[in-house]
């Protein structure tokens, strides 16, 4: 029993943040099932849910970000979770861990709060009945649609064929909005607001402001709570300017090939995170990416 433990522990340390969410939301998932079974009820996870009144949610404040790591459907819990699993492969490998999940727990909040906003202020009977928002959908939909819109032109396999992501974007935000007529209202509700999460980021980001520092620095402070006051793992590398492109001197680095060029950024960006970039070397990635 101790080894398999130590193994289980082995496998945890080397998941990535993403895949660490995931194995938290399943984790949620089954204690919320074993709940059902015990007490034989509906809402066996109804302290991480985010209540649609806002009296209720100033009495359940955490639900704001609780409610994205609860499911009550398996299909609902595994379609959200291999889409995070697809995004965690992209995102990880172009941006740090810490840009990903300010992108990911933004989504939530902001999707959480489109959700209390239609409920606590348009008239009754324009929206359909709902009780609480679950799910980790707005989360999800910022992570990608932050994705198809910093990098809009770069094309990902779709099954059979190829698909440029803004394609991908625009088609998500058009099922979201037709879903604001169907039986999952206050859902596609909070999936708009991670989609505009999503968009505003990556248009923010492209033009060198990241939106997410404020809540990155509040994360921060929070671990920093439950450590004694030690570091936080997860360190900010912080910009400096440079006279060397990914580790080559200017004049070498434009001798080599375009794709040469993107792979040297690429495998720095994988050993020290996105924002060890500098800004010259950030706008030749973006720009390669058109």
């Amino acid at each position: 029993m101790k080894s398999l433990n130590q193994d289980i522990q082995e496998k945890l340390r080397h998941l990535n943040v993403l895949e660490k969410i995931i194995a938290i939301n399943v984790v949620v998932f089954l204690v919320g099932l074993l709940l059902s079974l015990i007490v034989k009820s509906g809402g066996s996870l109804y302290w991480l849910e985010l209540p649609k009144d806002a009296g209720d949610f100033l009495f359940k404040p955490w639900s704001i970000i609780t409610y994205g790591f609860t499911h009550y459907g398996l299909f609902h819990l595994l379609f959200n979770m291999l889409v995070l699993y697809f995004v965690s492969q992209m995102m990880l490998n172009l941006f740090s861990p810490k840009l990903t999940l300010n992108i990911y727990f933004l989504g939530i909040i902001l999707g959480g709060l489109f959700f209390l906003f239609a409920y606590n202020v348009f008239p009754q009977g324009f929206l359909k009945p709902a009780t609480a928002l679950v799910g980790a959908s707005a989360g999800v939909r910022a992570l990608l649609i932050f994705l198809c819109a910093y990098m809009p032109n770069t094309q990902v396999r779709l099954i059979v064929f190829n698909i440029k992501l803004w394609h991908l974007g625009v088609a998500l935000v058009a099922f979201d909005v037709i879903g604001l007529f169907g039986s999952n209202q206050g859902g596609n509700i909070a999936h708009l607001g991670g989609v505009a999460l999503g968009y505003f980021y990556a248009t923010q980001l492209i033009k060198g402001n990241d939106i997410g520092k404020g809540f990155e620095k509040l994360m921060d402070a929070v671990a920093n709570l439950f450590k004694g006051g030690k570091k936080s793992p997860l360190k900010t590398v912080h910009k400096r300017k440079s006279s060397t492109v990914a580790g080559h001197k200017k004049s070498e680095f434009k001798e080599f090939n375009k794709q040469k060029q993107i792979d040297l950024i690429l495998d720095k960006i994988s050993k020290s995170g996105y924002d060890s970039l500098t800004e010259e070397e950030k706008a030749f990635l973006f720009k390669a990416k058109d």
